[in-house]
């Protein structure tokens, strides 16, 4: 789950006092346990969208609908395919040699976003270019020249410089920067800038110190830079209890999560296995034990859609393309998220968010009982797969445990899930969908705007949501939070934040890193585009 809104909060697990439980209440928590058991199990390697690991889980969760009898509504049988861009990336045969060591991508190089491509063998020395070989520029001396020029732009440079020393037989641009100026240098996989002449690679500085350490040096430097542009499939699944009612209510949980950290969403920056009990196989396993409970007995007077989104963690991306493309096309009554839902303490308590989206849930939730201690939040908005349907003008509640130091982590296993506190939060949900039978169909009221953010890494933002499947340079708002910085300055749904003082903004996590170098009461100039329009304006956090 993205989780940008919320305080990443240090705790240790906590469990519900000692009771005594049914035999009900021990056959469901023993239920919760072994789904999340196996869905955050090593075996399905991380869950992430359009893998074997995510087939594994979309296989279980059929598996179960099957057992149940319940009915399929996707569009082969209960799956519904969708297709995830997966940009630029450079070909697994391609390699930087420098005196016949291999660098390793990303640690000590990369190609730039718009690079050429080609084979690259040479002799070259960082004092002196000449022709038939790579040549080196200083990023740093670049920018301290310009330091005085506001119309200075480094995407035109590169391409005017390439173009240049090509001109003059050079075969290859090594980048690096000596300085601390910011030279805002990195590779967006979805740029579709036209690709420069001749390949162009960023040295780093960690790369540059351990294999361009003699400036007076010639390199024998050997190299094959090629680009793919990957698709893979992902999977919702999507299953449905026909009670031949007017409406119908949606209950979901997103299905996927990081893999390896291939896509690089992970806070702990390493490779090994993220399981993801928390985020969501806990709120995969309770829609599973909420299905089976309301395929037995559920209320009459509205079906009940379940639907298991993939692609979630890469921006809502499944609940998108399900509203897009919907299998199901009669009266949405309302919809229920889960997401993260099996690290219940009484420090954190139960967010149930999307409190303001219709004026029927103060009724409605102030009347259903639960030993569980609850907050309530308005907003219908936030990063998880219930704004897709609230921005379908949907009334929505999202249920949420709250975030903790396993957060997108390879730590986050299945040993540290609260499951008789999940067990709670599942019979609430059943108690709330039971309350809301009887109303009919709800009213859906706007709320304001959940502004995005993780304190521990910046202290400033400008209270927008970001459209997360946007996948163009920059960041796309969705709308920009009451009272806020970004109402303030005039920002409007469908504005794209391209740059903010020094730093480009690329995408959203390249933006919350942005707002990581900026502290309460700094000045700088934010810019952005609206429609073709390119406007900056001067902002104070």
């Amino acid at each position: 789950m993205r989780k940008w809104l919320l305080l990443l909060i240090l705790s240790t697990p906590f469990f519900l006092p000692a009771q005594h439980l049914s035999n009900a209440d021990k056959k469901l928590v023993k239920a919760l346990k072994n789904h999340i058991q196996f869905l955050a199990s090593d075996a399905l390697e991380g869950r992430r969208a359009g893998t074997n690991g995510e087939q594994k889980a979309v296989d279980y969760i059929i598996g179960q609908y099957q057992q149940l009898g319940i009915k399929a509504l996707g569009v082969d049988g209960y799956i519904q395919n969708f297709p995830i861009d997966e940009g630029n990336a450079l070909t697994g045969n391609s390699f930087l040699k420098v005196n016949k060591q291999i660098l390793a991508i990303d640690s000590f190089f990369f190609p730039i976003s718009n690079s050429g491509i080609g084979y690259i063998l040479s002799k070259a020395a960082i004092s002196l270019n000449e022709s038939k070989q790579v040549w080196f520029k200083d990023l740093n001396e670049v920018l301290e020249e310009n330091a005085s020029n506001p119309h200075f732009d480094m995407t035109q440079w590169l391409v005017t410089t390439a173009a240049d020393i090509q001109q003059k037989g050079a075969t290859a641009l090594f980048l690096h920067n000596s300085g601390k100026l910011v030279d805002n240098i990195q590779f967006y996989k979805f740029d579709t800038t036209k690709a420069l002449p001749i390949p162009v690679l960023y040295i780093t500085k960690e790369g540059f110190s351990k294999y361009f350490n003699d400036e007076l040096g010639t390199y024998d430097i050997e190299a094959s830079i090629q680009f793919e542009h990957p698709t893979r499939t992902a999977h919702n699944v999507i299953a449905f209890i026909d009670n031949h009612a007017a409406n119908t209510v949606i209950i979901g949980a997103h299905l996927d999560h990081l893999g390896f950290n291939e896509d690089k969403h992970g806070l702990d920056l390493n490779n090994f296995v993220h399981n993801g009990a928390d985020d969501n196989a806990s709120g995969t396993a309770a829609l599973i034990e909420l299905a089976k409970a309301l395929q037995n007995k559920s209320p009459k007077h509205n079906n009940y859609l379940i639907l298991h989104f993939s692609g979630e963690e890469l921006g809502l991306l499944g609940s998108k393309y399900w509203l897009e493309h919907p299998t199901y096309t009669g009266s949405i009554n309302y919809m229920i998220n889960l997401d993260m839902v099996g690290r219940y303490d009484t420090a954190r308590k139960l967010t149930v968010g999307g409190f303001g989206t219709s004026s029927a849930w103060s009724t409605i939730l102030s009347t259903t009982p639960t030993s569980l201690l609850t907050h309530y939040d308005s907003a219908g908005s936030g990063p998880s797969d219930h704004a897709s349907f609230y921005r379908k003008d949907l009334p929505v509640l999202f249920m949420f445990t709250g975030s903790h130091s396993d957060y997108h982590k390879a730590t986050d296993d299945w040993d540290k899930i609260n499951y008789e506190g999940e067990k709670e939060i599942v019979c609430y949900v059943q108690a709330i969908i039971k309350k809301a039978d009887g109303i009919g169909k709800l009213d859906f009221l706007k709320t304001r705007e959940a502004s995005m953010g993780r304190s521990t890494k910046f202290t400033v933002s400008l209270g927008v949501m970001p459209d997360y499947a946007f996948t163009g340079v920059g960041v796309r708002i969705e709308g920009a939070s009451q009272g806020k910085l970004g109402e303030k300055i005039g920002l409007k749904s469908g504005d794209v934040l391209m740059q903010m003082g020094d730093y480009k903004i690329v995408d959203v996590m390249n933006y919350m890193q942005t707002l990581s170098k900026f502290k309460k009461g700094d000045k700088t100039t934010l810019t952005y585009k609206r429609g073709t329009d390119e406007i900056k304006i001067e902002i104070q956090f």
